[in-house]
C-alpha cells in the first residue's frame, strides 16, 4: 500500500531538508500538479506536530490541512491529512556531497485504504513522485539562495 521512488540528488541532506520543511516550496516541488499554494497562517518551517494548509486541485479546487507526523532532522519528514495517508521524504547522505532521497505515498495508514487502492491515485502519484524528485533535484542543485539560505 505504498508507491515510492528514489533519486540521488547533488546536494546535502541539510539543504534538501530545508526545502522540504518550507511549506512555501511545496507547490514548486510537487510533480502531480495538485499542490497550488500554501495557505496563509501556517508555520514558515515544519516540525513534528506542525499543521499547514494547502490550496489543492484534483479535478476541482479544495483546501487541505496537513499535520507533520514523522520528523527526524535532515533525515525524515512525513505529513498526513484527515484521511490518514502519508507523504514521506527520507534522506540518506552518501558521503560525497550527494543525498539519496526517497519520496513515498503511503496509504496503509488511511482510514479506508481499500478505497485508495482501487482508485487511480497510486498510479497517478507514482508518476508525480518521479517528477517531484526531478524538481527537487533541480532546485537543490541551484544557487544557495533558492532555499532561503
Amino acid at each position: 500500500m505504498q508507491v515510492s521512488a528514489t533519486k540521488v540528488i547533488g546536494a546535502s541532506p541539510e539543504r534538501i531538508f530545508t526545502m522540504l520543511t518550507d511549506p512555501a516550496k511545496h507547490p514548486l516541488i510537487d510533480g502531480t500538479g495538485s499542490v497550488l499554494a500554501v495557505r496563509p497562517g501556517g508555520p514558515e518551517r515544519l516540525t513534528l506536530g506542525a499543521q499547514f494548509g494547502m490550496d489543492m486541485k484534483v479535478g476541482a479546487p479544495y483546501k487541505i490541512l496537513n499535520t507533520v507526523v514523522e520528523y527526524d532532522q535532515d533525515r525524515l519528514i512525513a505529513w498526513r491529512h484527515f484521511n490518514g495517508h502519508r507523504w514521506r521524504w527520507q534522506l540518506r547522505p552518501l558521503g560525497d556531497g550527494t543525498t539519496e532521497v526517497t519520496e513515498t505515498f503511503d496509504w496503509s495508514t488511511a482510514r479506508i485504504p481499500l478505497l485508495i487502492t482501487l482508485s487511480p491515485f497510486p498510479r497517478r502519484n507514482a508518476r508525480g513522485i518521479r517528477k517531484s524528485l526531478d524538481r527537487l533535484a533541480d532546485m537543490a542543485s541551484g544557487p544557495a539562495n533558492d532555499t532561503g539560505q
